[in-house]
């Protein structure tokens, strides 16, 4: 956690979702979180919501959002934004009472939580917070990520980098012990099924699994492409058209399910 920890203290997490897939990234996951979410003012608990930068945009919609992260530097920026509470915690042990969000955010503990029954505590306290009928998102990084960034990136030539990407293809934990924030930090990737698994044995029905960028994060020359408005447009629209296809789950850097916590929304 240490290493987690300072690994966000140390980089820019605000601007990753403002330059390559991480555009993308952003757009789709706001476009989901759009069609699933209840209508504002509807209370929005955002754990592990970074400097904030979803919690700020779904404030700027007229919902009351709580953000809580471990990071001291991601609180500090999130307060820019006009939410509702902001809290320095761990998604394991929530400092929120009972039933009191509609909708709860995971959209990074998951895959910072290496043990699973760590995740799946972290789950269960999203869904003890959780009003009956209410929304969880929760967001996993797929197994073959690293695989895609290093060929895409070139990082697959880097004999430093191939230790760490032969352990993400073994095991889906991806440790890097080289000091070098290019190549992340600890953190565990899922395949679909698990990710299904986890979510399903916390307690949650009704799952969506949906891939957030698929495979248009892919495309030649990504970034000249999403600067034309009507290119960017299909890259978008191909996105939507696949979310769905289990068989190109794994092209997506990331997996979103949508879930509801058992019982009838009062």
């Amino acid at each position: 956690m240490e290493e987690i920890l300072r690994f966000y203290e140390e980089t820019a997490e605000s601007g990753r979702l403002k330059s390559g897939s991480g555009l993308l990234e952003r757009v789709r996951t706001e476009e989901i979180l759009s069609r699933y979410l209840p209508a504002p003012p509807a209370t929005i608990l955002d754990v592990g919501g970074g400097p904030g930068i979803y919690a700020g945009w779904l404030a700027s919609q007229g919902y009351q959002v709580y953000l809580v992260d471990p990071v001291q530097k991601h609180i500090t920026e999130a307060r820019g934004y006009p939410l509702s509470g902001f809290h320095l915690g761990d998604a394991r042990a929530l400092p929120c009472e009972d039933v009191f969000a509609d909708a709860v955010l995971l959209m990074g503990p998951l895959y910072h939580l290496i043990e699973r029954a760590d995740r799946i505590r972290a789950l269960r306290e999203a869904a003890r917070t959780l009003r009956p009928g209410g929304l969880l998102a929760a967001t996993a990084i797929t197994r073959f990520a690293s695989l895609m960034h290093s060929l895409v990136d070139g990082f697959v030539d880097d004999d430093v980098f191939w230790p760490i990407l032969q352990g993400d293809l073994e095991s889906g934990l991806h440790r890097n012990e080289t000091g070098k924030p290019a190549y992340f930090t600890t953190a565990a990737f899922h395949k679909p099924d698990e990710l299904t698994a986890e979510v399903t044995e916390a307690g949650f029905t009704g799952i969506h699994l949906l891939a957030v960028e698929g495979p248009s994060w892919l495309a030649k020359d990504f970034d000249a492409r999403w600067q034309d408005e009507s290119r960017r447009a299909r890259l978008l629209e191909l996105a939507r058209r696949v979310e769905s296809e289990p068989v190109l789950f794994c092209c997506s850097l990331h997996l979103i399910a949508i879930a509801e916590k058992e019982g009838a929304t009062p």
